[in-house]
């Protein structure tokens, strides 16, 4: 900004305040939220109602519902699919949604309409598959039928075009492919709503601007305007209008299907900072400032570092800027430092500290060779793996030209386990053993990959007359030229990630049936089975459960449950890549349960490993809290486990991390963590998430969650307020950071 000073650290105090509000009326309306801390904010009391529905759980939940906006259906059941239908409904959305401009703010825009309460239903019931429920249920699969986003848009396509440059090149394609128009009638609508959002921005910050008597605050204001009044049509010139515009573009992309991401934001925001800096129009100060105003707004997948294809390093001066608005703004954020043989070690220690510092659960940490190597090992050249960046919970994506629907497929193993074993225990005439055990598992793990196949190719089929991605369509290099959708072969790489769940719990389940049923004796199958039936609570259950419990665990290395670990992973990462679906596209695995471990685990009956009925599996692929003989496993343990399971082939399979702050102390702590993190990714690792939280802090936190407003925690690949999660997940986070710190 120019003109006035401005005391930048009194503004992001203020942003702070703002946000700590805006979560509590958050958790005041809706209750828990175990997802994303995102940046969607209440609507304001004029422009909404509060409607009551019955979630899929049976709970009552509340939610706002946007005034002056109805959706036409196009379809018997009340819903809208089709590319034509969605744009012009999500035209209407944004025609009626509310402006946001605040004067402590350098960024206008954020949204306040989640795109799950304005579709219903969200499958086009004509395009029935019925025919795979049964297996679907009894797998327990998460087979990503009807999912949405999940890949990563090349945001240089619309920064070089801008909103304007956008809609003139839907229209020159739309001529190109007549057959197609129904498509591009779709993204035109799109076009047309965001820049008339955009324009009533500027209108907003005019009229306030005039009523605002603080100098700097007005100022600030008329640049807010004169951006967004550029921004309808022009692409952005400067280091704040291109911030700015990634603002309006993930708010949009937000609300229309909750996709977006930033992806590689250091290398995006390069060029215009050296440019600004170059012309002295803007200091390092405020490009931090403008930074945390746009992280603020949404706490989007963000990679800082990297490859550069062809060579190199992409860490520059903005790598560090980025890294200090965050630690400036202490608000959640999804944060990931690409780290490899070239990151520079000087960004590196920053990372740690300011992750021991902050205590809020980010930077996280994604490898280079190992995903590069990976996803070469695939079958892709090396220049397009090393083009890849992190861009969501655990996965990354060649920005514009991949495909990936990652994150949304999930199979759960202790289901499949728990049904082979039911089947073994009561198949007529079968003598029951780990090997027959580990015959039927493997056949109904197989079998659920098909089923998942099955389903992908399904979703790939129709996804685009249900609900096209047509918002990060105009962001990718195919789309718009070939008048096809992104989820129907508009890009060229369809890649669907599937992810296995639940590791730890099956391999301590059949070490524990290896190790005292059939080597011990201590227990015949059927009583095993008993024991599991009446949950450990008949006569001996709880004794059983102990010794079942007490054995060398997953993690605790070169255990029998270890080799378990790996065996099922290494089947599992067979039967996904030896062959691709029915219709010809790849699947890539990944070992991921996202925040699922208590909604899996509620599902689920007794296991062998000695855990209960309705608790939770464990997450990923990392091992279940107090493996290490019912102590905490030490963190050298815990990398050396989930770097012995990766599958290998460009996903990931994130380690899960959480330690004690005493465990860092000074420049040597810090480098300790550092060497651990690079030892991890040499030795095949993916992926940290980690968390860096005291013990009393923690558990004062579960006792009186209110009392701890500000406490943000990694929970998985996201982080968020502590005080906003489920009574259930939280205590998952307390049992993980206190039995492993």
């Amino acid at each position: 900004m120019t003109g006035t000073r401005v005391d930048y650290s009194k503004w992001i105090r203020e942003l702070q305040d703002l946000k700590r509000e805006q979560v509590r009326q958050k958790r005041a309306l809706k209750g828990a939220i175990d997802a994303d801390e995102q940046g969607i904010v209440p609507l304001p009391e004029e422009a909404s109602e509060i409607v009551e529905a019955v979630s899929g759980s049976g709970v009552v939940v509340k939610d706002q519902i946007l005034k002056g906006y109805v959706p036409e259906s196009n379809h018997p059941s009340g819903g809208f699919f089709g590319p034509r239908a969605c744009g012009e409904n999500f035209r209407r959305l944004l025609e009626a949604h509310p402006t946001y401009v605040k004067p402590f703010n350098s960024m206008a825009g954020v949204y306040m309409v989640n795109f799950i309460s304005y579709r219903s239903p969200g499958w086009n019931p004509d395009f029935d598959y019925s025919h795979l429920h049964e297996e679907q249920e009894r797998y327990g699969l998460t087979p990503g039928i009807g999912g949405v986003q999940h890949f990563c848009p090349d945001l240089t396509i619309g920064l070089e075009l801008g909103w304007g440059g956008l809609l003139d090149k839907v229209r020159h394609y739309a001529g190109v492919n007549p057959e197609a128009s129904e498509f591009y009638i779709g993204l035109e609508n799109v076009i047309a709503g965001v820049q008339r959002w955009i324009a009533r921005h500027a209108v907003a910050a005019d009229e306030l601007s005039e009523q605002e008597p603080d100098p700097a605050r007005r100022e600030n204001l008329e640049t807010v305007a004169a951006v967004c009044r550029r921004l309808v049509a022009e692409p952005p010139a400067t280091f704040r209008e291109a911030c700015q515009w990634l603002v309006f573009f993930q708010a949009v992309a937000k609300m229309y299907n909750g996709s977006g991401e930033w992806g590689q934001l250091d290398e995006i925001l390069r060029p215009y900072y050296e440019a600004d800096i170059a012309a002295g129009r803007l200091d390092d100060e405020e490009a931090i400032f403008h930074v945390a105003c746009l992280l603020l707004s949404e706490t989007a997948y963000v990679q800082i570092g990297g490859p550069e294809p062809g060579g190199g390093e992409r860490a520059s001066k903005m790598s560090y800027l980025i890294l200090e608005a965050v630690h400036r703004l202490k608000t959640p954020a999804n944060i990931g430092l690409r780290v490899g043989a070239q990151t520079p070690e000087d960004l590196l220690r920053r990372s740690v500290e300011i992750l021991f510092e902050d205590r809020m659960g980010f930077p996280k940490f994604v490898a280079n060779e190992s995903l590069v190597e990976g996803f070469v090992r695939a079958g892709w050249p090396l220049e397009l793996a090393e083009s890849r960046v992190y861009s969501g919970c655990h996965w990354l994506a060649v920005p514009g030209r991949e495909y990936g629907l990652a994150d949304m497929i999930k199979l759960d193993f202790a289901k499949t386990f728990r049904y082979a074993l039911e089947e073994m225990i009561h198949a007529p005439g079968v003598t029951p053993s780990v090997d027959e055990l580990w015959r039927r598992f493997h056949g109904h793990l197989k079998r659920a990959v098909e089923v998942i196949a099955e389903g992908v190719d399904l979703h790939i089929e129709h996804m685009h007359e249900v609900f096209p991605e047509l918002v990060l369509d105009l962001f990718c290099h195919g789309p718009v030229e070939r008048g096809v959708d992104a989820s129907h072969g508009g890009v060229e790489i369809i890649n669907i990630g599937v992810d296995g769940s639940s590791l730890a719990t099956v391999a301590d389940s059949f070490a524990a049936l290896e190790e005292r049923v059939e080597r011990e004796g201590r227990f015949t199958w059927h009583e095993m089975w008993e024991h599991l039936e009446t949950n450990w609570e008949g006569p001996g259950g709880e004794q059983a459960r102990q010794l079942m419990r007490n054995i060398r665990r997953f993690g605790s290395g070169d255990s029998v449950a270890d080799g378990w670990a790996k065996r099922i992973s290494k089947a599992f990462t067979a039967m996904v890549v030896e062959k691709p679906t029915p219709n010809g596209h790849r699947m890539v695995p990944g070992l991921f349960t996202w925040a699922l471990t208590v909604a899996f685990g509620q599902r689920l009956g007794a296991t062998p490993n000695g855990r209960r009925a309705g608790e939770p599996v464990s997450h990923g692929p990392n091992p279940e809290p107090g493996f290490n003989g019912g102590q905490p496993g030490t963190p050298t343990q815990m990398a050396v486990a989930v770097a012995g399971v990766q599958p290998g082939f460009g996903n990931t399979a994130p380690l899960q991390l959480d330690m004690d702050p005493g465990m860092v102390s000074g420049p040597a702590g810090v480098a300790k963590v550092a060497a651990l993190i690079r030892g991890h990714f040499d030795l095949g690792g993916t992926m940290i998430n980690m968390n860096i939280v005291d013990r009393n802090t923690i558990l004062a936190a579960a006792e009186n969650p209110a009392a701890y407003p500000d406490l943000i925690v990694r929970i998985t690949g996201f982080s968020a307020y502590f005080a906003s999660l489920s009574d259930e997940l939280r205590q998952y986070v307390v049992d993980r950071v206190v039995l492993e710190a």
